[in-house]
């Protein structure tokens, strides 16, 4: 809960401990504060069960708040005033109580290609059959399997620097990782990418709020919305929204691996129309559902009933059966377990 100081009333702001989550957090707290001068900004850090299991592939554990859920509670119990995420670790139902705020300006949305140092490849087209791919998610790990069938895939978990440090490693078994651009770019490390991935040039989409920020605040605190709305940004939060209702509408207690792609367009008169390409592959890469809508995105409202059209399409286009397979054998593995 707020509290105040002689002075000041003073906001405190979770996160995780992350390096990343911490520049984040921290560029979110300087936006803020040069706003609100009258406001102390302070941060509390914890790990979360991501961060404390670096073992367990992401596809295998038993809950979707793998990052956020230890922040929600300090949260509702008046512990944190709002939270920082990485949006695309937010899932996509939130406690009742809770709420995103507007969004700051996203970074680069795309995947990227890192390649383990001494090697030359710059892009996945250039790698050799048998080449091993790092990654832990179920989305890179489909599209890899039904545009790059001749590559590898290997699990890596940790945080960015440490899956860098597995990747450049004496006896590394990898030839590059997939990462997403925005970590890298925050963290100034841009200079490891060889390659921004996206439909155009690899075939590869990327994850659901990706490259965006979620701030999550407790739903009946509009003061709090409205001081975000001052470092929000209005197309970032949109497209956001409509990739996440999509998300939503889709997954139907199963985690979808679902890539996403979307971009402003400018329509008739000067308006601008949110494109959205969505795609939803096989683990084995061999069944694939693909669509391309353009809608008119101008509130929260449209974001939602958008990403519910386009959630659609892609049902039409053969994603329920997709989805249903893969549902089916996540339950049959927690059968086996059980």
């Amino acid at each position: 809960m707020a509290s105040s100081s002689p002075d000041k009333m003073v906001l405190t702001i979770g996160t995780r401990k992350s390096k990343l989550a911490m520049l984040q957090t921290h560029a979110v707290r300087d936006a803020l504060q040069k706003n609100y001068p009258d406001y102390e900004f302070k941060i509390f850090s914890q790990d979360s069960a991501g961060d404390l299991n670096k073992v367990t592939p992401f596809r295998d554990f038993a809950t979707k708040n793998l990052w956020t859920e230890e922040l929600e509670e300090l949260m509702i119990g008046g512990q944190v005033d709002f939270v920082v995420h990485s949006l695309k670790d937010v899932p996509t139902n939130l406690p009742s109580t809770c709420t995103l705020g507007p969004m700051p300006p996203r970074q680069d949305s795309r995947d990227v290609l890192v390649v383990k140092k001494g090697l030359s490849y710059k892009s996945l087209s250039e790698l050799p059959a048998g080449s091993v791919v790092g990654t832990s998610s179920v989305r890179r790990t489909a599209q890899l399997a039904r545009k790059y069938p001749h590559l590898k895939v290997l699990d890596v978990r940790g945080n960015i620097e440490t899956r860098i440090s597995k990747l450049d490693a004496e006896d590394s078994p990898f030839t590059c990782i997939i990462l997403a651009a925005a970590g890298l770019l925050r963290m100034n490390i841009g200079d490891r990418i060889a390659q921004y991935l996206d439909s155009t040039n690899s075939g590869m989409l990327y994850a659901v709020g990706q490259g965006a920020l979620g701030i999550e605040i407790r739903k009946d605190d509009t003061v709090l919305k409205q001081m975000l709305e001052s470092i929000g940004h209005q197309e970032t939060t949109f497209a956001s929204l409509a990739e996440r209702s999509l998300l939503r509408t889709l997954e139907g207690g199963c985690s979808a691996p679902l890539g996403v792609e979307a971009e402003w367009v400018h329509g008739s008169e000067g308006s601008k129309k949110l494109r959205m390409r969505a795609v939803v592959v096989s683990v084995d890469g061999k069944d694939c559902a693909q669509v391309e809508l353009e809608g008119d995105v101008n509130s929260t409202e449209a974001a939602e009933a958008f990403g519910i059209t386009v959630a659609k399409a892609l049902v039409e286009d053969g994603a329920g059966a997709i989805l249903d397979v893969i549902q089916k054998d996540k339950a049959a593995k927690v059968n086996v377990t059980a």
